[in-house]
């Protein structure tokens, strides 16, 4: 893609306003705790001091809308401590110019590799540099210093009191999250009747299984119905492909097809049904027609005895989903109120358990955790470490030129540049344009508020909570939209003690254009391009593809052993190496950079085929043996070729060479010969077929 193809589609990303779903209650109670400790503190303290609060009051706030599973009080607690310390040690160093330059480039280095604990820890970092830039500015003294940071740090109190006074949908973003991953179940289970091998987007799942990690304080406060349904929602996926494909299940067309798109169709329906009580929180009601069709006695009159067994065992999956699924109850309880078969031929798996919880680390013991990934970071060649080292270099930069230039609050520049820069090329300049032209409005609006209606001390405190309110309602809508409200913000909150009025509309949007055409500016100078890193990412995706492929061969050979947690391990990995590339195929889309071997139609063609033969692996997990079957010794065989195999392909690619499948084709040559079950023969063809695909798809590179 040309440099000005690809500012083109970031300009019109960042510009981008998009339909919601908007939250007005919780972005009234943000507004709330701001309104309180801005009304506290102009009271008792004046101004200067109500300013300083505000801003921890506002970025606590924010804190809380970060998509993160942690409690929102923590988040909230955590960045109004973490901006307090940034503002007083900022005001220790800021009547020397050197000092507080190097504290500045130290703390925005720091907070670049802060994305190395996700995006929540970057984003409250960046904007705690962001705003320390303009709160060093208020206080007079060491002692007027400390009193802000107080009142920022109380801000952030007061932000986590009211998220405990005033819950609003109380593990709402769990239940979305389980409730997500159900209907995504839904949505493949009815693809299915119409394509057979229809893919399947993990990412679902595994939000779903990030969610259900929780605190030692979560576990006690968790819903009974937030248990269970996510393992079950994994154990369903291998089965609606084993019944709908082709290969291994009904034919293609005939009565037995007819049967297994009735099922597949029933089985979304229920999905549904438990996906919609989970999100609101209440009881499934089911569809009888759905559960009519999961109970039709005839199923194994018309099915053959596989494809029986599997719609057997994806009706008690199903009627374990909904026993879970149900508000306030147990998921051992003795009676199932599920759409599961009923008489003698109901043999599938006893009603889930609930499972002891994922942990997830406190705060404090996640410390050394995101320290020991920061210093992970630093190392030649990673994208963090090149964020870091552009982040601080430019916002040196932007705070040295706002000292020269003849503009007043030179901070702009800098704070500019913190808060739209990020690791990726895309982001940080859709963030750019979308925050240039958000305060070109938001700042030409303030001010002409302020100038025609020279609003007073309360009037434009008011004015700020309002704008405030604005960009909690509206910040998931486009980065733009949220930057009007943000600029109109600043205006008013300054201007409560006469600073906002000093700067002229011009002046304010020259240093913020200053500031992105920075943050653009380094990175066409020191980039961390995605491109060429492409084919490193698609091999790590055929490694970890081809160690689930030979756990769950592996499992074959030794039923009895402990192979269902490596199968378990290998498929996390898998899918996490599959999120990764295609994380990575959307930056490099729009990249100006060229292919460098790898060609965009080459990649999705190496993607399908690396997805085709993770769903050759899974059709095999789908009828792993009991633990008493007898084993089959061809299958170490199958999965020590299949693990060797992938591992020299993976290389081979990463050397930008066309790999080759020889040994893995004699064994399967042999194991057609020495299993005499058709499912295991079709499934390692299958997964020959995808990998000579994969072959064919590179060798167009």
């Amino acid at each position: 893609m040309s440099w000005l193809r690809a500012l083109r589609e970031t300009a019109r990303s960042g510009l981008t306003v998009e339909r919601r779903r908007l939250a007005p209650l919780v972005a009234a109670r943000g507004a709330l705790g701001l309104a309180l400790v801005v009304g506290f503190s102009l009271a008792f303290f004046g101004p200067a001091v109500a300013a300083s609060s505000a801003f921890g009051a506002f970025q606590a706030a924010i804190a809380t809308f970060q998509r993160s599973w942690r409690p929102r009080p923590t988040l909230a607690l955590a960045s109004g401590a973490s901006l307090a310390v940034s503002t007083f040690l900022g005001y220790l160093t800021g009547a020397h110019t050197v000092l507080f330059l190097a504290l500045l480039v130290l703390w925005t280095f720091l907070s670049g590799l802060a994305w190395a604990a996700g995006p929540t820890a970057g984003i409250i970092a960046s904007s705690n540099v962001a705003i320390m830039l303009v709160t060093v500015t208020l206080p007079t003294s060491v002692a007027t210093a400390a009193g802000h940071a107080a009142m920022i740090f109380t801000g952030g109190v007061v932000q986590a009191a009211l998220v405990v006074l005033l819950p609003v949908r109380p593990w709402g973003a769990q239940r979305d999250a389980l409730a997500d991953a159900l209907a995504a179940e839904a949505d493949y289970a009815r693809r299915l009747r119409h394509d057979p091998v229809a893919s399947f987007d993990p990412v679902p799942l595994m939000t779903a299984r990030s969610a259900a990690a929780v605190t030692p304080r979560q576990a006690r406060r968790r819903p009974a119905e937030l248990h269970g349904p996510r393992r079950l929602a994994e154990r369903i996926r291998p089965v609606l492909a084993s019944l709908a494909d082709p290969a291994v299940g009904a034919p293609a067309e005939g009565p037995q097809r007819d049967r297994v798109r009735e099922l597949l169709a029933a089985a979304g329906e229920v999905l549904d049904a438990a996906a919609h009580a989970i999100r609101h929180g209440g009881p499934v009601r089911l569809p009888p027609a759905a559960v009519a069709a999961l109970r039709t006695p005839d199923t194994g009159t018309i099915l053959s005895d596989r494809s029986h067994r599997v719609a057997l065992r994806l009706a008690a999956l199903l009627g374990d989903v909904v026993e879970t699924a149900e508000p306030r109850t147990e998921t051992t309880g003795p009676e199932t109120t599920g759409p599961e078969a009923t008489g003698p031929e109901a043999t599938g798996p006893e009603p889930s358990r609930p499972a002891a919880p994922r942990p997830r680390p406190t705060l404090l013991r996640l410390l050394p955790l995101v320290v020991a990934r920061m210093r992970a970071e630093v190392r030649p060649g990673s994208a963090i470490l090149r964020h870091a080292l552009r982040v601080s270099a430019v916002t040196a930069a932007g705070y040295l030129l706002g000292l020269v230039l003849p503009f007043g609050h030179g901070y702009w520049a800098p704070m500019t540049s913190v808060m739209v820069m990020r690791p990726d090329f895309s982001q940080t300049y859709s963030r750019s344009v979308a925050r240039f032209g958000g305060t070109l409005v938001g700042v030409a609006l303030a001010s002409a508020v302020v100038q025609t209606a020279h609003p007073g001390t309360y009037l434009s405190a008011g004015l700020a909570v309002l704008c405030a309110f604005g960009m909690y309602l509206l910040m998931k809508t486009g980065y733009a939209v949220s930057q009007v409200c943000v600029a109109a913000y600043v205006v008013f909150l300054l201007g409560m003690e006469g600073s906002g009025v000093t700067q002229t509309v011009r002046d304010r949007v020259l240093l913020t254009l200053l500031g992105g055409l920075l943050a653009m500016l380094s990175y066409a100078v020191y980039p961390a391009w995605e491109t060429p890193r492409l084919r490193g990412r698609l091999a790590d995706w055929l490694t970890a593809s081809g160690r689930y492929a030979a756990a769950v061969a592996a499992r074959y050979a030794d039923p009895a052993g402990p192979g269902s947690p490596d199968v378990r391990e290998a498929l996390l990995s898998a899918r996490a190496a599959r999120v990764a590339w295609h994380d990575a195929l959307g930056r490099a889309t729009h990249e100006p950079v060229r292919h460098r071997g790898l060609s965009h139609t080459a990649a999705e063609g190496a993607g399908h085929a690396i997805a085709e033969f993770g769903r050759a692996a899974m059709l095999l997990e789908a009828h792993l043996p009991e633990p008493d079957a007898p084993p089959l010794p061809a299958a170490a065989d199958l999965a020590e070729a299949l693990r060797e195999a992938t591992e020299r392909g993976a290389k081979a690619v990463r050397e930008r060479r066309v790999p080759a499948w020889d040994d893995l084709r004699e064994t399967v040559a042999a194991w057609d010969t020495e299993v005499a079950d058709p499912l295991l023969r079709k499934a390692a063809r299958l997964l020959l077929a995808a990998l000579d695909e994969l072959s064919a798809a590179l060798a167009e590179a």
